[in-house]
């Protein structure tokens, strides 16, 4: 009997997609290395995304492939990931402790941006990643409150601040240094301004993922973002309301306009399930964000049901992803979050910090 060759596995390999890639592990460069020994079969998968959720039924879907080739008597799949900095807008500086920065967006206040970030944070979060959240609203920084934190942040050297820690995530917001009752009566420079200080001089430590919840609309804070921060990607939530899809479109535009690049559309509220009886309906109408994507040629990340335990948990200060882990609204956000994270990993990776500064001196 034939030995069994590496280009029999990998064809084996190539039978299975990936539902977050949308392509094999082969295609998705994930596959790191393949040994025969005789009939002896292991092979290493390394993803490029937060996937600790979904490891387990990608090894067995590999395993079954490869154990299924003529010859093959025992098959080792190992599946791990490992998360690179990815490229950001041209010209901007990267930020110390920070791979990738992940801005969330709407058009318009009132589909539930903040709501969705700070879930998406703590699901990937849940999914092996270290992750941040900024509060990038300064005139309404919610993060606090559904972050159940409402400590000061400490500053060790006078200049700079520690985040502050809530359900293994680091985050930062103007919330943490002003009173909650105080209205922040400021114009648009010092709200900017405001933004990048809380952005660079906050000590993130070893950030796989930064999350930056922006207010909602196009202006300054928007503007400040894509030009001074290294934002690898953008995602935009909407309702499937008509109003509320022609404001994210304005937003997905002034991101393609300013060079960053729209990881996909979530679409929250998407159905109410009445609490008494069970029955769904699509209150904001039906299918907007799908069309939308489709529209504008960017990925549909999923959608949310407009659940009164969401609101309740998130106000509360525990947010569902960790008031419920197992719960079907925290899988879908875990679901959307390795998607998020997936999309982002085939993009092109960041290699500057492993090249060496060259100095040129007169000597």
């Amino acid at each position: 009997m034939a030995d069994v060759s590496q280009q029999q596995v990998e064809t084996a390999l190539k039978e299975v997609i990936d539902p977050y890639l949308e392509q094999d592990m082969v295609a998705a460069k994930a596959v790191k290395k393949i040994t025969v020994d005789g009939g002896k079969v292991t092979v290493d998968v390394v993803l490029g995304y937060p996937a600790k959720g979904y490891v387990a039924t990608l090894a067995a879907k590999l395993k079954e492939k490869v154990s299924a080739i003529a010859g093959v008597k025992d098959a080792t799949v190992n599946v791990s990931f490992s998360i690179a900095a990815h490229g950001v807008q041209k010209g901007v500086k990267p930020i110390e402790g920070v791979k990738n920065i992940i801005a969330i967006a709407s058009g318009k206040g009132g589909v539930g941006k903040s709501t969705v970030a700070v879930n998406l944070a703590l699901a990937l979060s849940a999914e092996g990643a270290t992750v941040g959240i900024l509060d990038a609203d300064i005139y309404g920084p919610s993060q606090p409150t559904m972050l159940g934190a409402k400590m000061k942040p400490e500053s060790k050297d006078g200049k700079s601040l520690e985040p502050i820690m809530s359900y293994h995530l680091q985050s930062m917001s103007i919330g943490y240094l002003v009173d909650e009752e105080t209205p922040m009566i400021w114009r648009g420079p010092m709200v900017t301004q405001a933004l990048e200080q809380l952005l660079r001089d906050t000590n993130w430590k070893d950030l796989d993922y930064l999350i930056v919840d922006l207010p909602p609309g196009t202006g300054d804070v928007q503007l400040t973002l894509a030009q001074k921060v290294p934002v690898t990607g953008a995602v935009i939530v909407t309702t499937p309301q008509d109003i509320a899809l022609l404001d994210a479109r304005k937003g997905l535009k002034m991101f393609e306009k300013v060079d960053i690049p729209v990881i996909g559309v979530i679409e929250n509220m998407s159905t109410h399930i009445c609490s008494k009886c069970g029955h769904e309906e699509h209150i904001f109408g039906t299918g907007g964000g799908e069309r939308m994507s489709e529209q504008n040629d960017v990925d549909f990340l999923g959608s949310l049901p407009l659940d009164m335990r969401i609101r309740v948990e998130t106000d509360s200060g525990k947010p569902t992803v960790v008031a419920d882990p197992e719960c079907r609204i925290s899988q879908i956000y875990r679901d959307i979050a390795r998607r998020v994270a997936a999309k982002l990993s085939l993009r092109k990776k960041d290699f500057s910090a492993k090249f060496p500064s060259i100095v040129i001196q007169n000597t």
